[in-house]
């Protein structure tokens, strides 16, 4: 397939998970409702909660989320391939993974990913994360395909490895996924940047359905949902951080064509060092 209408669903996830759930099913249905084959949601899509007892107190283990069940019968329902940018699902009584889920259009579960790189930093003005300290980082990258083209997945702080998606675009991913829920400061100073860079290294199209606004627990968020192209140009970008629906055609012969142009990841060398002097 050389062409793939996809649609991002931005959004202002809060604390309870079965109201994040319906408004998530509501976006994605307006998404498909514009004729598009493939929709993807933000990180930390059914529940925003940055206190962590309150947070396991209302996360199940994956297979008996009821969100993994709805999110696969609204894929089939609607005949569209689906990823849900992640959910946090518990993988012990006080662990979680912080993990996607990527259903076909038959509602048949084609992959996960788990995050692999957590989150701790300190952005000043009393602004500070530590995700390890409740989330177990994913050991395994990976590429699935869907309607004729390949993802590459990650989560949000995994945009800023580079070596990740020089990995994926390598082992055939056409389409790198970023979904986030950005902090506005780094959102800010960052996020395109960085999008566009990780599309320009891989020559891949980057699709980021965000996180975004003034959440219950507190946080902020970016937003600015983006779909950056395999030249490194921005086809389609939401200018705010309110919760929406951007659609967007991608022309899987763009990444080829942006490849052929700068064959960048034939051009890997193996070093010796780094020398210090």
């Amino acid at each position: 397939m050389s062409k793939l209408d996809i649609a991002l669903v931005q959004m202002r996830s809060g604390i309870d998970p079965a109201r994040n759930l319906a408004d998530a099913m509501d976006l994605i249905r307006q998404a498909a409702d514009k004729g598009v084959s493939f929709v993807a949601t933000p990180e930390t899509t059914h529940l925003v909660q940055k206190d962590a007892d309150k947070a396991f107190s209302v996360m199940h283990f994956a297979d008996v989320d009821p969100a993994v069940a709805a999110f696969s019968t609204l894929a089939a329902e609607l005949g569209i391939a689906l990823l849900i940018g992640s959910l946090a699902v518990k993988i012990a009584d006080r662990r979680a993974a912080n993990r996607s889920f990527l259903f076909g259009p038959d509602g048949r579960l084609i992959a996960t990913y788990d995050k692999a790189h957590m989150f701790d930093v300190g952005l000043g003005a009393g602004e500070t994360y530590s995700e390890s300290t409740n989330y177990q980082p994913g050991t395994e990258s990976v590429v699935a395909g869907i309607e004729g083209a390949n993802l590459g997945l990650s989560i949000c702080y995994d945009l800023r490895f580079a070596y990740l998606y020089r990995q994926l675009a390598q082992a055939g991913a056409q389409i790198l996924t970023v979904p986030a829920a950005f902090t506005r400061p780094t959102g800010r100073a960052h996020w395109e940047v960085l999008l566009r860079a990780r599309a320009i290294e891989t020559g891949c199209y980057v699709i980021a359905p965000a996180q975004g606004g003034l959440h219950e627990d507190g946080r902020r968020t970016y937003g600015h949902s983006m779909i950056v192209a395999p030249w490194g140009d921005i086809v389609a970008e939401l200018d705010h951080d309110a919760p929406d629906v951007l659609v967007s055609r991608l022309h899987i012969n763009k990444v080829d064509e942006a490849r052929r142009r700068i064959p960048a990841l034939t051009h890997d060398r193996d070093l010796t060092g780094p020398v210090v002097k």
